[in-house]
């Protein structure tokens, strides 16, 4: 720790001076899996079984973002079925599990896709996080992540991972891009005409 202008600064908690989020530019979002979708609970059962509690509320989260044009990736430390299985229900675009280096699968990805960090939302709740979150155009943190998690998030959500954070930075994000109500009601026309 170093001491400047009498008060201590911890250097983990300094975020780098990130530019004006151009949200119109915003074309991903990216979030990590434990902690985030779930509260962190892993339970193990027999014969290698691993199950994993989510929230409906996140799922309704991700209907609306399909209705934009934005696209959505998990990157995940953890490999599970249960997360795939989730994945597959969820149409996410894209998952990547047993990750290690999650800046550099990032780097790919956005390398993959033609798109850069700046167009990027990034959510996570622990360290191997950090570096994306410090990095992307606005970075999110769950209620329930660390403080010192939180210190290098560009916002702390009300909502705890696995109890509708997902869900909370999906509105946030397509709020500030002014296509919440949009993304409402494309999915109310198409639930009304599925219907009839």
């Amino acid at each position: 720790m170093q001491k400047r202008n009498d008060f201590e600064v911890k250097d983990y908690f300094v975020k780098p001076i990130k530019a004006k989020v151009n949200w119109q530019e915003i074309k991903l979002m990216v979030f990590d899996c434990d902690g985030i979708f779930s509260d962190g609970r892993i339970i193990y059962g027999s014969e290698g079984l691993e199950i994993k509690e989510f929230d409906a509320v996140d799922g309704m989260g991700l209907m609306l973002l399909r209705r934009t044009e934005m696209k959505s990736a998990i990157i995940t430390g953890r490999s599970s079925e249960a997360l795939s299985r989730r994945v597959q229900d969820l149409k996410i675009d894209y998952l990547f599990q047993g990750i290690s280096n999650k800046k550099k699968c990032l780097q790919e990805l956005l390398s993959e896709m033609g798109l850069g960090f700046e167009n990027t939302v990034y959510m996570g709740d622990d360290w191997n996080d950090v570096h994306c979150m410090r990095r992307v155009a606005f970075s999110i943190a769950p209620a329930n992540a660390l403080p010192e998690i939180q210190e290098n998030a560009d916002l702390v959500l009300s909502k705890s991972g696995g109890s509708g954070a997902v869900r909370e930075a999906i509105s946030y994000v397509l709020g500030k891009k002014g296509e919440y109500q949009t993304a409402i009601n494309k999915y109310l026309a198409e639930v009304d005409w599925n219907e009839d």
